[in-house]
């Protein structure tokens, strides 16, 4: 009879814990919904980089034709009359910005003083649609950043509960052999997998693409400072004239 006790209790407690476990459907349920959820993230993560390859390519591109034509010393009003606040180009919305600043302060032939405030809120209108400008192109990033940061401990979740299940099913069938552990085992871990495998490559390019964003804005921040510095030349010209 005392012989007897100790395998009644060890049988309660078993039964009691993986009564409190998950069903095996539900646990099921749940590591199929962590691998699509997962692989959806992989999908949208590497969507959002294409997109922001394209987009920063372009705008780095076609930034380096404006700096050209702007450093080979064609006037100011000749860009002006090329260039609107509906450009592709951020660059071009960034100069369009003071140039009709410029324009509309300037006008009823304003003294000495005002010329100078004029000069700086040409500046301070440049600067403001360069931020913009800025904020354009980080669109996206806190997605990536979103992808990389969280994924992994999706999958992770997803090799917790699989391994949940194949210690149930291991239980039930009362084998503890490697073949009996190993495929579950293997479903489990694949969820972790592939949640490193989505994290990966969005912290990648993450960390690329706020690099080369950050270029460019501090790109477009000297660029408008330069032609602040042409517009104040310009009056210094037309003063000495």
């Amino acid at each position: 009879m005392p012989e007897a006790l100790p395998d009644a209790v060890g049988a309660s407690n078993n039964s009691s814990i993986f009564a409190l476990s998950l069903p095996a459907e539900l646990t099921f349920a749940i590591v199929v919904g962590v691998v699509v959820v997962l692989f959806i993230a992989s999908i949208w993560s590497w969507a959002v980089a294409i997109e922001k390859w394209f987009t920063v390519s372009g705008v780095r591109s076609r930034a380096k034709r404006l700096e050209q034509t702007f450093w080979a010393g064609q006037p100011l009003e000749d860009m002006d009359g090329r260039i609107t606040d509906r450009s592709a180009e951020a660059f071009a919305r960034v100069f369009a910005a003071g140039q009709r600043e410029w324009r509309d302060s300037r006008r009823g032939q304003p003294g000495d003083d005002v010329n100078r405030q004029i000069v700086d809120r040409a500046s301070a209108a440049m600067d403001a649609t360069a931020n913009r400008e800025t904020q354009r192109l980080e669109s996206g990033l806190p997605t990536l950043a979103i992808i990389a940061s969280t994924t992994p401990f999706i999958g992770l979740l997803g090799t917790v509960v699989g391994i949940m299940r194949s210690f149930h099913d291991i239980a039930s069938q009362n084998a503890t052999n490697i073949t009996a552990v190993a495929p579950g085992i293997s479903e489990a871990l694949f969820a972790t997998a592939l949640g490193l495998f989505a994290a990966i490559p969005a912290l990648i390019f993450y960390n690329k693409f706020s690099s080369d964003v950050s270029a460019l804005s501090e790109r477009m921040l000297n660029f408008s400072q330069e032609v602040s510095i042409r517009l104040s030349r310009r009056l210094n010209e037309r003063k000495d004239g």
